[in-house]
């Protein structure tokens, strides 16, 4: 009876050492998605001290996010295997010491290299901190309260991160960005083998390396191939890579389908609060980076904010999406998971059309309040994800459940960058009017994107640069609306799709007997 949630034997209660527990694991929770945007402010000062290439620039800011995507799978069948905390234990350091290695990092190689090795590393971390959760709350309520404060932490550190970067940017140098996270390991490997407990499934420990391989080939390959299209639009090498991606993960399934022990257990995905749950969060996480990367580029290249100013306005529909965070457990003691996901989604609709109706530049209220409104939406999703999935997961099997969750996260955000990076470009280019006189040369460094455009118009004329400035930005509202709209009809869809799918599954207070 996992299809309708906890299990019926999980019945024990949390004290406070679980609770403490619970804020050990939420500081590298933190540290970890922080460590996904911290580096936009410091990438212009640490590539003119480095002289690194356009190139190498994408693999600094590239390489950590391909890293932890393609080990995820790996390590929560590792962490299922040799134990949550051994593992998390052993990645603290791995993380710390590459911390040190990027901070001091003389080349771009090797700042390239380290940025890998932090990925690997904390690979290792976010499977364990999210299913350690489960080992230590067993009580329904309890463990949708504790993961609720596992993605608050995550979602802060997303938020935090450019915050963060410009503050120490003013007092430190690039390196110090990195620095952030040897204090928080010291500070879990000195607490953590008191505070969290050892958790691992029964039997040998055994990992199929060919399994390995398979995994990471599989993602690492899919999610370069949506970074380039994203990028470079589709050109032969993405294709490529995207059509051994999707290869690679057919052979990957058809063994996990054989094996005793699989690095997967693939009949997890047939509990409707397991594989209906990876597929919606995997949309709505593509949805929701798609609005924040054109909202991002709207808010500084448009509106004309820094980089520092931009940080801090987010922060405040972030707060919205905290409040509904923290809040949605509660409810869903009592609310179906479906209704409430259908909910909050058709919320998130609102707030893209909100969003979608800004009628030009100047207007940044109307835009605080759409993307307020939007984040809350968000919020409900956000805080039920890992909640039914680890619920419905059974105890031995749940780093791989939790590592499961994260690769969808992770697919997800590669994927709503790609599709809505390049349905954003093509509208910008399809929607862009330049003055007829302006240069040859000019106007095609100008149709890139919106970031070409506000840099040739400041070498052209005053007036003339007045006028390709003006353009660009009447283009790029069009891509904002088109984008929203857009994202706001994948909203409902999945609002659907929820209600549907997940209308059997039982709030997290029920029991199956009940």
């Amino acid at each position: 009876m996992l299809e309708q949630g906890m299990r019926a034997g999980d019945t024990g209660r949390a004290g406070p050492r679980e609770w403490l527990g619970v804020a050990v694991l939420a500081l590298p929770t933190m540290l970890l998605s922080l460590d996904l945007s911290v580096l936009y402010l410091a990438l212009p000062h640490l590539s003119a001290d480095l002289g690194a290439t356009s190139t190498q620039q994408l693999w600094i800011t590239d390489s950590y996010v391909f890293m932890t995507a393609g080990f995820l799978v790996t390590m929560g069948a590792v962490g299922d295997a040799i134990g949550r905390r051994r593992l998390l234990l052993i990645g603290a350091p791995a993380f710390g010491v590459a911390s040190v290695l990027a901070a001091y990092a003389p080349t771009a190689e090797l700042l390239i290299l380290a940025r890998g090795l932090l990925g690997i590393a904390g690979a290792m971390l976010l499977p364990s901190t999210l299913s350690l959760l489960r080992s230590m709350f067993g009580e329904p309520k309890q463990l949708g309260i504790a993961v609720a404060a596992w993605t608050t932490a995550y979602m802060a550190g997303v938020t935090l991160g450019p915050v963060i970067g410009g503050l120490m940017l003013q007092r430190f140098w690039w390196g110090s960005v990195f620095l952030l996270g040897v204090p928080v390991m010291a500070l879990l490997l000195a607490v953590g083998p008191w505070l969290l407990p050892e958790h691992r499934k029964p039997g040998p420990a055994v990992v199929d390396l060919p399994s390995v391989g398979l995994s990471l080939g599989a993602v690492l390959s899919l999610v370069f191939g949506l970074k380039e299209v994203a990028n470079a639009g589709w050109a032969p090498l993405p294709a490529a890579a995207l059509a051994v991606g999707l290869a690679l993960g057919a052979v990957f399934v058809g063994r996990q389908r054989r094996l005793l022990t699989p690095l997967i257990d693939l009949r997890l995905l047939r509990i409707p609060a397991i594989g209906a749950t990876l597929l919606i969060a995997l949309l709505v996480a593509a949805t929701q980076n798609g609005t924040v990367l054109v909202l991002t580029q709207f808010l500084q290249l448009v509106e004309g904010l820094s980089p520092l100013r931009a940080g801090l306005w987010l922060a405040i529909p972030s707060l919205a999406l905290i409040v509904t965070i923290n809040a949605t457990p509660h409810l869903a003691h009592r609310v179906r998971p479906g209704r409430l996901l259908a909910t909050g989604l058709v919320v998130a609709a609102g707030g893209a059309l909100v969003l979608a109706s800004v009628p030009g530049v100047g207007r940044t209220g109307l835009l605080l309040a759409g993307a307020v409104v939007l984040f809350a939406g968000i919020g409900v999703p956000g805080a039920l994800f890992n909640q039914l999935v680890l619920g419905a997961a059974p105890s031995e099997r749940a780093g791989s459940a939790a590592s499961m969750a994260s690769t969808s996260g992770e697919l997800g955000i590669a994927l709503g960058i790609a599709t809505f990076g390049s349905l954003a470009t093509i509208t910008y280019r399809g929607r862009l009017h330049l003055p007829p006189d302006t240069p040859s040369a000019a106007a095609g460094t100008a149709r890139e994107s919106i970031v070409d455009a506000v840099a040739t118009a400041r070498e052209l004329p005053v007036v003339l640069g007045a006028e390709v400035l003006d353009a660009a930005h009447a283009a790029f509202l069009a891509t904002l609306r088109t984008v929203t709209i857009a994202n706001a009809g994948v909203f409902l869809a999945v609002a659907v799709v929820a209600a549907v799918t997940l209308r059997e599954v039982r709030p997290t207070g029920e029991r199956p007997s009940e």
